[in-house]
């Protein structure tokens, strides 16, 4: 994992943003990654402004190269300070995050969430199962489609 106060020095190939304020389901997801050896640098944001900052290489953030965008980002909805569908609508706006794939991971199963997500440009709605079994195999299949399988502009294999 990687803490917001550290410098990013790593090739980003291979990075997850995780927008997450569960921090729960955050060790979830971080320990079915080490179960399954999906091997990720994982950068944690706790709310919707801080991945903001990250991804648009503002506040503490400012300077860094927009060029090293993580493969994907898996962002809740329900966020303090700035909830997920706004998060989503302002990086589909940006020319430099439009191509960025994002994937919802919310607990809500609500069909006009996934309909908000949707038309803002989401990539994938996923709900989080409750089942820890099938949580597990949720995170596992994820990590391997977006940071294997999935290719986007401007990214190589």
């Amino acid at each position: 994992m990687i803490n917001f106060q550290s410098k990013i020095t790593k090739s980003q190939s291979k990075r997850i943003l995780l927008v997450e304020d569960n921090l729960d389901d955050v060790e979830l997801i971080l320990c079915v990654f080490r179960k399954h050896h999906i091997k990720s640098d994982v950068v944690i944001a706790r709310d919707g402004a801080e991945a903001l900052d990250y991804l648009l290489c503002r506040g503490i953030f400012a300077g860094h190269d927009m060029n090293n965008l993580p493969k994907v980002v898996l962002l809740d909805l329900k966020l303090p300070k700035l909830n997920g569908l706004e998060v989503l609508r302002q990086l589909r706006a940006d020319d430099r995050t439009k191509f960025l794939p994002i994937v919802i991971l919310s607990s809500s199963d609500e069909e006009q969430d996934m309909i908000n997500c949707y038309q803002a440009g989401a990539n994938s709605y996923i709900q989080k199962p409750v089942d820890f079994t099938r949580f597990s195999e949720t995170i596992q299949q994820l990590g391997i489609y977006w940071l294997l399988l999935n290719q986007f502009p401007g990214r190589k294999a």
